[in-house]
């Protein structure tokens, strides 16, 4: 609806008039080719003002037009993108659905929706300032998301933990010489050599806090304490094993360190069945560096701590430190952690079937709706997780804002052609989007996905999610590229028809 009223007598009325008077004028003075000649040059007249009063001045309120308009724009298909307010004047709405091509929504991406690449393709775009919906293709449409969740889980983690927040790593002090790590979700502990967590504590801070508590009390038990929350739940059946054998994803426990990886230094590592159990060892072998009596051959034993008095502490880095490591490089072990930290702190038990009722309490309090979202995991790797475009799209109407906090995302998301994931992407004719686009990836075996927001050809900002299920990765990144790309040129003028 716009503020602007219309006038008493419109420009259509009005030449209305004029051309019955010219009508009248010819029959009462038959000049043939005169009225003919006049009879013409108004009609013509007439149809042009209409048209230019239709496209930038508002119809009356019971016009038979208006009244059409309404109807038709009131029940918007899936794939027909919401009206959109011409620039003219705040807040009317030309429907790209009405007879005649809309002044602004002009521009598809069809062909590039409908690239084979794309397999069981769905896609949601709108504007970010507007809220206008400019395309959907099964945008509603729930499914699995590849590490898009990760920027789910980022916003559930700033909204219940906060960009400050440090997940502890402790020891404490039980009696008979044993001494406890009890971890609280940090999985960025470090042995203190070479770790893709730079800034990250390391077990060699914890042991020269344990020396100089202890003194020459020797050490005759290591307890690992990973019981912040239960275990049992530490592998999804659904997450192929490949995942922790290749080295993307370890089991989810509450101790371990360096992301258990075999190699610490490197993102992709082999992990193991117990990282627990590697954690206390690795544990021993500091607690030993560091002079403490008996650590060395210390037994270690795995159970919760029968003990209060702690004797040592350290800290992760701030969440929002966690969150740039995490979302450039798309890391699932970080991802997992975030996610169930933030169950623990949110008053529920840390379990992956927690997950789903803490996220959308959290997901609430941007102003989005969550309802329908189910979530397995915190990275996205589980084919069981079911979010839609146009949810994402939604959030990241927020991100791009930086609502909330959100501007910790926005500021990690990958960059097209420049950072991240999307540092070697958006090549050849895809190019013209290059820095254009910050989003974050998404790769599983059935899925590859996208989403985020576009800084567009036209000035606008819009915020997006495409996901191209049951095609190859070869097929389906250059065909999301193309698509991403597309989107880009046509901006606001985009249209879902």
């Amino acid at each position: 609806m716009s503020d602007q009223q219309p006038s008493p007598r419109s420009v259509t009325d009005r030449l209305r008039d004029a051309l019955a008077a010219a009508r009248a004028s010819a029959a009462r003075r038959p000049v043939p080719w005169i009225a003919g000649g006049l009879a013409t040059l108004l009609v013509l007249g007439s149809g042009g003002a209409v048209a230019v009063a239709a496209a930038t001045m508002p119809e009356p309120a019971g016009s038979a037009s208006a009244a059409a308009r309404a109807t038709a724009s009131s029940t918007p298909s899936a794939t027909t993108a919401a009206p959109t307010p011409t620039p003219t004047q705040t807040g009317r709405a030309v429907p790209d659905d009405v007879a005649g091509p809309s002044a602004l929504r002009t521009c598809t991406i069809s062909s590039a929706a409908s690239a084979s690449g794309l397999g069981a393709f769905e896609g949601y775009v709108m504007n970010a300032k507007t809220g206008e919906v400019l395309f959907s293709r099964n945008g509603d449409k729930a499914a699995q998301t590849g590490s898009v969740m990760k920027t789910l889980t980022t916003a559930t983690a700033l909204a219940v933990l906060g960009g400050d927040h440090r997940i502890p790593t402790t020891v404490t002090k039980e009696s008979g010489g044993a001494i406890a790590l009890v971890g609280h979700g940090d999985a960025t502990l470090s042995a203190g050599g070479a770790t893709v967590y730079p800034g990250a504590p390391t077990l060699g801070q914890l042991a020269q806090q344990v020396k100089a508590k202890l003194g020459n009390t020797p050490v005759t038990t290591i307890v690992t304490d990973d019981t912040y929350w239960n275990d049992a739940d530490a592998w999804d059946p659904t997450w192929p094993v490949s995942e922790r054998t290749i080295g993307y994803q370890p089991n989810v426990t509450a101790l371990m360190v360096d992301g258990d990886r075999a190699n610490p230094g490197a993102a992709t590592s082999p992990r193991s069945t117990d990282p627990v159990g590697r954690a206390g060892s690795l544990f021993r072998t500091a607690l030993a560096n560091a002079g403490v009596a008996g650590a060395a051959n210390a037994q270690i034993v795995k159970r919760a701590t029968t003990s209060t008095d702690t004797i040592a502490s350290v800290s992760s880095q701030p969440v929002s430190t966690l969150i740039g490591q995490m979302i450039p490089n798309s890391d699932n072990t970080l991802a997992e952690m975030l996610a169930r930290v933030s169950s623990k702190e949110s008053g529920s038990n840390g379990s992956a079937a927690s997950l789903t009722s803490v996220y959308e309490a959290a997901l609430r309090s941007y102003g989005v709706d969550p309802s329908g979202i189910v979530i397995k995991d915190g990275s996205g790797e589980s084919a069981s997780n079911a979010v839609s475009p146009n949810f994402v799209a939604h959030l990241m109407v927020q991100v791009a804002a930086g609502a909330k906090g959100l501007g910790t995302l926005a500021n990690a998301l990958p960059v097209s052609g420049q950072s991240g994931t999307l540092a070697s992407r958006f090549t050849g004719a895809n190019a013209v989007a290059r820095g254009k686009v910050h989003a974050k990836t998404g790769w599983i075996d059935s899925a590859n996905t996208l989403g985020g927001y576009i800084d567009a050809a036209d000035g606008s900002r819009l915020t997006f999610a495409f996901y191209a299920i049951g095609s190859s990765r070869a097929a389906a990144l250059p065909a999301l590229d193309a698509v991403t790309a597309a989107t880009y040129s046509c901006g606001s003028r985009l249209t879902g028809s």
